[in-house]
């Protein structure tokens, strides 16, 4: 070997020793020293126990309101053309509605609505006929891993006649017509009229989604049969 890869060799040699030497005189001397060494700060700083709320003495959260309150609502104006002719003439939301029963969903309950006798809809336009009373639930139960749906006969023919949904949408034997909840926010099948005059699906699954499955449970909140 050259005496010039010798000089190359001896000089790594030393560069390799340096960094090692340093780091065990810092070791050396952080054991000499009472203290401990030096750590990383912490990023979350640890709430002490006189800082911490109990769960006794947490504010419970405000109930949502059950009726609808006679003041106007957040965005009620959105829907309201004010520059029609009739806007001042016209019966504002908030005064039709003032009292009537409110779901989960802070929506109209039409259901409760009529069975607390606040709407008695007519079964037909012109007035003299009677509803014709259908009390029959059937149980859809295609829900994948979702909890059973009950349709509940009598709650819709409260409000429409068999026409209204037979055969179309629905076809009069059961398992003949399929529904999805594509079609539903499609506006098609039940989306014809959830979402335009009912409730919306997307925002109370559990109204129609309220029989268990074997061995599981219905959604929470329950849903009503009867519900709109």
């Amino acid at each position: 070997m050259s005496a010039g890869a010798g000089s190359r060799t001896g000089w790594a040699k030393c560069l390799l020793a340096v960094p090692l030497a340093l780091a065990a005189a810092d070791l050396a001397a952080q054991a000499r020293r009472a203290d401990p060494p030096v750590r990383q700060p912490m990023l979350i700083r640890p709430i002490p126990p006189s800082e911490l709320v109990r769960p006794e003495a947490r504010r419970p959260a405000p109930s949502a309101p059950t009726h609808r309150p006679g003041s106007p609502m957040a965005g009620e104006d959105l829907f309201l053309d004010r520059e029609g002719p009739a806007h001042g003439r016209l019966q504002k939301p908030h005064e039709a509605l003032a009292g009537f029963p409110l779901d989960r969903g802070g929506f109209v309950d039409w259901s409760a609505a009529l069975a607390e006798g606040r709407i008695s809809p007519r079964a037909a336009l012109g007035g003299g006929a009677a509803p014709v009373p259908h009390d029959l639930d059937v149980i859809l139960r295609r829900t994948r891993e979702m909890p059973y749906v009950r349709f509940s006969h009598r709650a819709h023919a409260a409000w429409l006649g068999c026409g209204s949904c037979h055969p179309a949408p629905f076809a009069a034997k059961a398992g003949e017509s399929v529904t999805t909840m594509e079609s539903i926010f499609r506006g098609q099948s039940c989306g014809m009229c959830h979402g335009k005059v009912a409730f919306p699906a997307w925002h109370a699954c559990e109204r129609c989604h309220s029989v268990a499955r074997p061995g599981g449970r219905a959604a929470d909140g329950g849903g009503a049969p009867t519900s709109r």
